[in-house]
């Protein structure tokens, strides 16, 4: 039996807010508590551990800032691939409210997922959603 226009269309529309809200609740989940880490903090990291390297006479000593220098490049990789998280909100907050609707996600779950109540009453979600 054929799907109708309208039925695909609903498919489509759900794939599309649920791709928006995970990307949204993995960006959260990446994140860490205590100061942001920006590419500016991570190239002078990697500029101090660069002259470390160049004056280190010690091979193992030598040989671990070679090991930092590779983490703090992967870590930088891996932040400017990151999706901009402003971006990702908007997402969150453009298809939250019909998400939780259709699927019963209430605002208590949204926060324990790690949701900003901030993003949450933008979203159109408030506390009553239980």
């Amino acid at each position: 039996m054929a799907m109708s226009d309208e039925h695909k269309a609903a498919l489509a529309e759900g794939r599309r807010q649920s791709r928006a809200l995970k990307r949204y609740l993995e960006a959260l989940g990446a994140r860490r508590p205590g100061r942001p880490v920006t590419p500016e903090t991570l190239t002078a990291r990697l500029e101090r551990v660069e002259v470390r390297i160049a004056a280190e006479s010690d091979p193992l000593k030598r040989l671990d800032l070679i090991q930092q220098r590779i983490d703090i490049e992967t870590q930088l990789a891996q932040l400017t691939d990151a999706a901009d998280l402003e971006a990702l909100e908007a997402g969150f907050i453009e298809y939250a409210k019909a998400y939780s609707a259709r699927k019963g996600i209430s605002y208590t779950a949204w926060r324990e997922a790690g949701v900003p109540a901030a993003v949450l009453k933008r979203a159109g979600i408030g506390r009553s959603t239980q």
